[in-house]
């Protein structure tokens, strides 16, 4: 019997390369999004079921998992992938958008992730397989939102893994660095408000040092097959880098000297 993956965040990105990574070795794939009307190349191929998952929708979650489960028979692994960018100094975020970058990075995770374990648990087996980011271990200057979610998605994967290992449940973390997917474009909310001035030369100083990030992005078909490894992978490893500069900065961040790491931070944003 093929295994099952379902995949929040499957229209774009790094959910779509899962998706097609996962059905080209042979999985069943739950391929959920927002808008599945929208898709025209997962739902053509077979053992793939597109169906509409919106993590701040909890109907939406329960349906997504059972359908999932009445096409396939089983979910073997779930994979969180949901989730986007809050940019900015924090004084120029509205309250709804930082309730909405917690509720979609943090809040919509644990929803799905509850809506799952009930059949990871019945099964006794089953993986749990949450995208963070570099930015779940270390952070760039206007990134205290988005940065606030990922360290919230480390502390909850690892803190999980220990209340899930005696039922047979695995729980992986997934760091990719920066991957050519639309993140900076639907995928990123930048909030700025030229009248705070004290915050203009940052600001400045940011965007410029992100602009020239673009060269050193890896693909997102990079990341699935690390996932397709993590998914794979039965040991208790629990965190998986995705791309040069993932390995690069986290190695950096893990070895250095705090005082030193951060001004190596401030050092390249010229700050």
């Amino acid at each position: 019997m093929n295994k099952t993956i379902l995949i929040t965040g499957s229209s774009t990105g790094i959910g779509k390369a899962v998706a097609r990574h996962f059905h080209a070795h042979g999985w069943n794939v739950v391929a959920t999004m927002r808008s599945p009307e929208n898709e025209n190349e997962l739902n053509v191929l077979d053992n793939v079921l597109v169906t509409r998952l919106d993590v701040l929708d909890l109907e939406s979650i329960d349906q997504a998992v059972n359908a999932g489960i009445e096409k396939f028979g089983k979910i073997d692994v779930l994979l969180n992938n949901a989730g986007y960018g809050a940019y900015g100094p924090l004084e120029a975020f509205p309250k709804e958008n930082i309730v909405r970058q917690f509720n979609t990075n943090v809040i919509g995770l644990l929803d799905t992730t509850r809506a799952v374990l009930p059949h990871f648990r019945k099964n006794k087996n089953g993986t749990i397989i949450n995208v963070s980011s570099i930015g779940g271990q270390m952070t760039f200057p206007l990134g205290s939102l988005y940065h606030g979610t990922k360290f919230a998605v480390e502390g909850i994967s690892e803190a999980l893994a220990f209340e899930l290992n005696d039922i047979g449940i695995n729980v992986k973390i997934i760091e990719p660095g920066i991957i050519d997917t639309d993140f900076s474009g639907r995928s990123f909310d930048f909030q700025n408000d030229p009248k705070l001035e004290e915050y203009q030369g940052v600001v400045s100083q940011v965007m410029q040092a992100f602009g020239g990030m673009g060269s050193q992005s890896s693909k997102p078909e990079l990341v699935a097959e690390i996932i397709f490894e993590a998914a794979n992978d039965k040991s208790n490893k629990m965190r998986y880098r995705a791309g040069e500069d993932a390995q690069q900065l986290l190695t950096a961040r893990k070895s250095t000297d705090e005082d030193e790491f951060i001004q190596n931070i401030k050092n390249q944003f010229q700050l």
